[in-house]
């Protein structure tokens, strides 16, 4: 596999996804997420929000694909925040498992943090291999999160 061949899209309120290229990252990610993913229908959601027209909401959904397979997909939803909550969190990015190892998944979050205006926050679980490229490229762990789930 050569990475020179592989062409990132980018897909926000200005740039529209289609409502097939929402289908095909939907299942992009349900799928190579793997243990660390969510449903179908919350991946979805996320999508769409990101897809939305808004004033200082919304979001980015980035692809990287080799000819019309999407090989690495990200989702970012804008918070409307700054200063005090990160602008933007990355709710998913995943690989094509065999793509894994090859520098992909490092091409398109260095092109995400490139690309996304403000802070970047995403949650990772602690044994999630990708962790390791995150700190890689800058992100820290300055808080623990603590939830209330009704």
């Amino acid at each position: 596999m050569e990475t020179v061949q592989l062409k990132i899209n980018t897909y926000d309120a200005f740039n529209r996804i289609s409502l097939l290229e929402i289908e095909k990252v939907t299942a992009f990610l349900y799928k190579h997420l793997g243990e660390y993913g969510d449903s179908s229908a919350a991946i979805r959601k996320a999508i769409e929000y990101a897809a939305k027209e808004r004033t200082g909401l919304g979001g980015y959904i980035f692809t990287l694909e080799d000819k019309d397979t999407i090989v690495a997909a990200c989702v970012v939803n804008k918070t409307g925040m700054d200063e005090y909550i990160p602008e933007n969190i990355l709710v998913y990015i995943a690989t094509h498992e065999e793509y894994r190892g090859k520098g992909v998944g490092k091409k398109l979050m260095q092109y995400v943090i490139d690309n996304t205006k403000g802070d970047i926050a995403l949650h990772v679980e602690k044994d999630n291999p990708a962790k390791f490229l995150y700190e890689k490229l800058g992100f820290t762990n300055p808080y623990l999160e603590m939830r209330l789930k009704r």
